[in-house]
């Protein structure tokens, strides 16, 4: 997978059931040139549902990995078919090897200019903003004016009613969790509402 080719919006599944990760990605066909799909590795059974996604989707729709902390975590995603592997802090120079080595896109944190430039140097091919919300939108605008455009996506925080906010502050990348989806929908397996809650975000850019 190519950086250019990463949707603009990420999916955090962090806990959820089999059923709600397979309705998701139901309710995301179509929609796969905007929705990448990220299943933290705390997740129980999650390098099943991501090999199980991929299986499935193939690679149009993009998967990965999240909550990717050590070497192992990135080996273990990247064999069952992860496509990209975020993290909650920096990436070792040894994760970034490997990644590059199977075309496997890497977004590691980084929470000021110093980590987020470091990761660049390292070979980040995005790096998360996280916990964005603490930082807020503007901080994006701000580390951009002295360092250039920098590929930057914004995780913790964010949702519909604020989303606009960091793409016009400079936000290339929004991760979305919790807030994405209503819970009724979720318990429900109700596509046609989770479908609705995705197009939500796809008008913030057209």
């Amino acid at each position: 997978m190519k950086v250019n080719e990463y949707p603009p919006f990420t999916v955090i599944m962090r806990n959820y059931s089999f059923e709600q990760v397979i309705a998701i990605a139901q309710a995301i066909e179509g929609f796969e040139k905007y929705f990448a799909i990220e299943v933290t590795l705390n997740t129980t059974g999650a390098t099943k549902m991501i090999h199980d996604l991929v299986e499935q989707h193939g690679t149009d729709l993009k998967v990965g990995a999240g909550t990717v902390i050590t070497l192992d975590d990135a080996k273990e995603a990247i064999k069952n078919g992860a496509q990209f592997l975020l993290g909650p802090k920096e990436f070792t120079s040894d994760i970034f090897s490997l990644a590059k080595e199977h075309h496997v896109v890497t977004v590691p944190a980084g929470m000021t200019p110093t980590e987020i430039v470091r990761q660049i140097g390292l070979g980040a091919d995005i790096v998360k903003v996280f916990p964005a919300t603490t930082v807020r939108p503007d901080f994006f605008k701000a580390v951009q004016a002295p360092l250039g455009k920098l590929r930057l996506m914004a995780v913790g925080g964010v949702s519909a009613s604020n989303a606009k906010d960091f793409l016009n502050s400079g936000a290339d990348y929004l991760g979305i969790g919790s807030s994405m989806f209503t819970s009724n929908d979720l318990n429900s397996l109700n596509k046609m509402g989770l479908r609705t809650s995705l197009e939500q975000y796809i008008k913030l850019i057209h």
